[in-house]
């Protein structure tokens, strides 16, 4: 195995004199099995002998928990660091994080965080769910930051709630905000969940009134920032830089001009499958994630074209997978994330936006619309939006009217 991955002499016997000759080798011939290049394979093999050295990996049972990964991970970064520089910490960090798991884990030597959930949060979510009729997205995000605040109490839930004030709320709170970095908004969102939690709680006689009341966060004016939002010229040189043969380009042409010209959500294009298309009708079904209903979308050439090349030269044709956009290499699975096939495209512009991830095309979509005269109402169903309001936020500042009535001439009517 080593000498088909490496040249060098030295290479080759360093790995075979290593620690854990046969497992390494075992899971080399697994990932070997499963597609995985041969230059990933090489990465893996290097990333096995810092494994083995940072965690003090011995020949024991022990089973490693991700905390422990996590400290061995910090030191690994830290030394990498400081031999080398153009990469930041938390990738060294994350990589050295993503080999572990997954190497342990096949080693079965890896113990999976606890996720326990108490039962006031599960009644909870079961509320949202049933009587609320709460999106999934939104159960999730709350069921999940519920979670966080419980994992930092280390007694029951039930007793922890009966005793509970306003002051040890506030506490928690402050401790937390302190020791992480996070902005109005996330504060705002974090106060939002807790407030509707509690509300809930002293309905049930989980805790004292006035616990809910006594929850505050930033105040957050509406309208107060400007629209962080690229120019549809910026779009324009943005898919310029997906031009080509490249299969990468193919690919990630087709996502961002499903991103610009409809104005979806990442998650929407992700979870779009072959089923969901057309061809014969010429139109594409979509699910939004905010509230569920499926909208259909006429399918226009230049994505119609841009689909089928990609659907005819680079996605894999023999998959189980539905989902139309899988990754690059194999085992050719769906992609879980798009912010970097945006975000590293725009990082070649110098262009003057706050959010460089896909959002960011759904923000032009919507600027687009409202300087062709689009009303609100049509926005919000092209955005998929149920209320108004929502579409007003990318309405804010409408810089091509702004222009017009800087450029009129006020002479005669003052």
């Amino acid at each position: 195995m080593f000498e088909q991955l490496f040249r060098c002499p030295r290479a080759i016997k360093r790995k075979f004199n290593a620690p854990f000759l046969e497992d390494r080798l075992r899971y080399l011939a697994y990932r070997a099995a499963q597609g995985t290049t041969q230059k990933v394979l090489r990465d893996i093999s290097c990333r096995q002998l810092a494994i083995i050295k940072y965690l003090n990996l011995k020949d024991n049972d022990h089973i490693f928990t991700f905390k422990e990964l996590e400290t061995a991970a910090r030191c690994w970064a830290n030394d990498r660091m400081l031999r080398l520089k153009g990469v930041a910490y938390a990738t060294y960090k994350s990589i050295f994080i993503k080999h572990a798991k997954k190497w342990l884990r096949f080693l079965g030597r890896v113990k999976a965080p606890e996720s326990f959930i108490p039962p006031q949060v599960i009644e909870y979510v079961d509320f949202m769910r049933k009587e609320q009729d709460l999106c999934e997205t939104t159960i999730c995000h709350r069921r999940q930051e519920l979670q966080k605040f419980f994992s930092r109490i280390k007694e029951d839930p039930g007793q922890f709630l009966a005793r509970l004030t306003p002051a040890q709320l506030d506490a928690i709170q402050i401790q937390k905000f302190h020791h992480e970095k996070y902005s109005k908004s996330t504060i705002q969102h974090c106060a939002t969940t807790l407030r509707t939690f509690f509300r809930y709680a002293e309905r049930q006689g989980w805790c004292r009134h006035g616990i809910a009341d006594s929850i505050r966060s930033p105040r957050i004016y509406k309208h107060a920032t400007l629209p962080s939002s690229p120019s549809w010229e910026d779009v324009q040189r943005l898919l310029k830089t997906t031009e080509g043969d490249s299969p990468l380009n193919i690919r990630n042409r087709a996502i961002i001009l499903l991103l610009a010209v409809y104005g979806l959500r990442a998650g929407e294009v992700r979870r779009l499958r072959l089923d969901d298309i057309d061809w014969e009708h010429e139109t594409f079904c979509v699910k939004r994630l905010k509230f569920g209903p499926i909208q259909r979308f006429p399918l226009v050439k230049t994505i119609k074209q841009a689909l089928i090349r990609y659907l005819e030269k680079v996605r894999p044709q023999h998959t189980n997978y539905r989902e139309i956009f899988l990754i690059m290499h194999p085992p050719f699975t769906p992609m879980k994330d798009l912010f970097y096939t945006v975000s590293s495209r725009w990082k070649l512009f110098n262009v003057a936006i706050k959010k460089h991830g896909p959002h960011s095309l759904r923000r032009a979509c919507a600027t687009r619309l409202i300087n062709q005269g689009a009303s609100l109402k049509t926005i919000a169903d092209q955005l998929g939006h149920r209320d108004l309001e929502t579409t007003r936020i990318y309405a804010k500042v409408d810089l091509t009217r702004l222009r017009e009535v800087a450029d009129f001439d006020l002479r005669g009517v003052l």
